[in-house]
C-alpha cells in the first residue's frame, strides 16, 4: 500500500508546521502540499489529487465550508477533513452538509486521530 498523501490548507503557518509534524509522525502518511487560502487549496487539490485534505474552516475570503463544497464533487475519492480551533459540534454538522467527511478540532490533531479519520472515511488506496 502507498502512503496516504495529505494536503494542508490553512492560513496560519504555525498550524501548517504543527500539522506537518503530525503527518510526519503518522506511519504511512506524507505531506504532499500546502496552501494558505481556499482558492489555492482547491487548485492544489485538483493538481495533486491528495488522499486527504486538512482544510481550515476559517480562511480569508472563501471559507473552508465553501472550499469543501467545491472540492467534494471533483475529488470524490479524497477525504476532506475540516479543522478548526472552535468547538466541534456545530462545525461537524456543517462538515457533513458541505461534502466534508470529518471534522477535527486543531488542538486534537495527532497521529491517532489522523489515522482514525482516514480509516473511517477512506476508500482503499491503489498500489
Amino acid at each position: 500500500m502507498g502512503s496516504v498523501r495529505v494536503l494542508m490548507v490553512d492560513d496560519h503557518a504555525t498550524f501548517r508546521e504543527a500539522a506537518r509534524a503530525v503527518v510526519a509522525a503518522t506511519v504511512g502518511f506524507e505531506t504532499v502540499g500546502e496552501a494558505c487560502t481556499a482558492e489555492e487549496g482547491i487548485a492544489e487539490a485538483i493538481r495533486l489529487r491528495p488522499d486527504l485534505v486538512l482544510l481550515d474552516v476559517m480562511l480569508p475570503g472563501m471559507d473552508g465550508y465553501e472550499a469543501a463544497r467545491r472540492m467534494a464533487p471533483v475529488l470524490p475519492d479524497t477525504v476532506i477533513c475540516l479543522v478548526s480551533a472552535a468547538d466541534g459540534a456545530i462545525e461537524g454538522e456543517f462538515a457533513a452538509r458541505c461534502g466534508a467527511s470529518a471534522f477535527v478540532r486543531k488542538q486534537d490533531l495527532r497521529p491517532g486521530v489522523l489515522e482514525s479519520v482516514w480509516k473511517a472515511h477512506a476508500r482503499p488506496l491503489a498500489g
